[in-house]
């Protein structure tokens, strides 16, 4: 049946192609992942409309699955079934200048939405850290940030409107072009972010915006996290709104250092990249002034302003180098995602690293501090004794950290499998019911990426 809606030649099912098909980017121990029983290419709406009503006639787990890049398990095969490959649907089919918006297929990268946009003037702002392989189904299903969303918002804040297959082959469209609409209810934001168990999504309509006209790039280097911490908080009190800060820890910026050949100070315990943008150059130039009076107030170590483009592409690649390098301090990298309210966000990495110290771990700490997104990572070899034991007790404080501080499980990774144990502390048992009520009527053979959230 798959062969005849799909062609023969989409539809794998070697052993190898199941293996291949059996993991994602997710760096965490997940739950015992299990081959799919077949993973299916799609090109078309009808198609995936075609496989849902036939998986979901024989109850059969259906997988969505664009470039698998998520990090907590989102695509992982746990009950096997049919993996359902997007990442062939990957076409821009309109630009409509006059609106602003762009209307493409699930399986277009990121980054080419990205360019595509900028070669006409116009600006698609998400930049999620994997935004040069990344899809933006799977983005628009995980609601993926990135540096810039302290000033741009995250991809939800971008999605006009959806196509989505539902559960049982039926295809709904939700929102539009129009930008104000309440016409019942809010299917769109309900679908972003829902991690492919609610529905597949097939098209999207996303706003775009002018791209701005001047940017500037500054690095400023700390001999104190606190320091560092304290100076994007005092900046954004202030009144200066980045388009991005981003923020790394001695460990993180020694790691980088070491795996592009740089050369950091020893005295250098933290590293902020800001990212200013907008329409009034010498604007700019003020919000820069009163940065560095921010900077020495905090007794910063360096100041430094980037003079052209290929300055400020040079100190982004500390940030941009991040991932690679610090994999490669330890045989395992458990990288995490927290988010915290901004005013927390020297508190939570004054907590990090008390239970790194609590547990003897090494845990770089990085991510966007304009908007308190936190991505500790723990440095580990897991085949030592105890140490998948310690890590555990690590990550349950980490998040209960989070919490305590009113923040949330994920900022941007989403929950998959990996988080799925921290949902009831995250959002008490009336919220996981009420998930379960919403996942029963559009799903109620739970068909659609089970064993994902809850």
């Amino acid at each position: 049946m798959l062969r005849e809606i799909v062609g023969p030649e989409n539809v794998m099912d070697s052993k190898l192609d199941l293996f291949t098909y059996s993991y994602d980017g997710s760096t965490a121990p997940l739950l015992p992942a299990q081959l799919p029983d077949v993973a299916v290419r799609v090109k078309t709406v009808e198609q995936v409309s075609k496989v849902l009503a036939l998986a979901n006639a024989r109850s059969i787990p259906v997988v969505p699955r664009g470039a698998a890049s998520n990090r907590t398990g989102g695509t992982v095969p746990v009950a096997g079934g049919i993996v359902l490959c997007l990442d062939g649907m990957d076409q821009i089919l309109e630009l409509d200048e006059s609106n602003l918006m762009i209307t493409v297929e699930p399986g277009v990268r990121t980054i080419d939405i990205y360019n595509y946009c900028a070669e006409r003037g116009l600006f698609f702002p998400p930049d999620p850290a994997s935004w040069k392989f990344s899809t933006i189904g799977g983005n628009i299903a995980e609601n993926a940030g990135g540096a810039r969303a302290v000033k741009y918002g995250v991809t939800r804040d971008y999605v006009m409107g959806l196509e989505v297959v539902l559960a049982d082959g039926s295809i709904i469209n939700t929102g539009g072009k129009a930008i104000k609409n309440v016409t019942g209810y809010d299917l769109t934001r309900l679908m972003v972010g829902s991690e492919g168990t609610l529905g597949v999504i097939t098209k999207a309509i996303l706003k775009l915006i002018p791209m701005p006209k001047h940017r500037e790039t500054v690095q400023l280097m700390f001999g104190s996290m606190d320091e560092a911490c304290e100076t994007v908080r005092d900046l954004i009190r202030g009144g200066t709104t980045p388009a991005a800060a981003e923020i790394m820890d001695k460990i993180s910026i020694q790691a980088v250092a070491k795996f592009q050949r740089m050369d950091i100070d020893e005295n250098v315990e933290a590293c902020i990249i800001i990212e200013l943008d907008g329409e009034n150059k010498a604007a700019l130039q003020e919000q820069i002034n009163a940065m560095k009076g921010i900077a020495e107030k905090h007794k910063a170590l360096s100041f430094r302003v980037a003079e052209n483009p290929e300055e400020a592409e040079k100190l982004w690649s500390i940030r941009r180098g991040m991932g690679p390098a610090v994999a490669t301090v330890a045989p395992n990298k458990i990288g995490e995602d927290i988010s915290v309210p901004r005013s927390e966000f020297p508190e939570i990495v004054r907590r990090v690293r008390a239970i790194a110290e609590k547990y003897d771990l090494v845990i770089a700490v990085f991510g966007h501090a304009g908007d308190g997104n936190v991505h500790p990572s723990i440095l580990t070899d897991l085949s030592l004794p105890g140490q998948v034991e310690k890590v555990d007790a690590a990550v349950s404080e980490i998040f209960a950290a989070a919490l305590e501080l009113g923040g949330t499980l994920s900022g941007e990774h989403g929950i998959g499998t990996s988080k799925m144990a921290y949902m009831r502390a995250a959002i008490g048992e009336s919220g996981i019911e009420a998930h379960h009520r919403i996942k029963q009527a559009l799903d109620p053979k739970s068909i659609l990426n089970p064993g994902k959230i809850f």
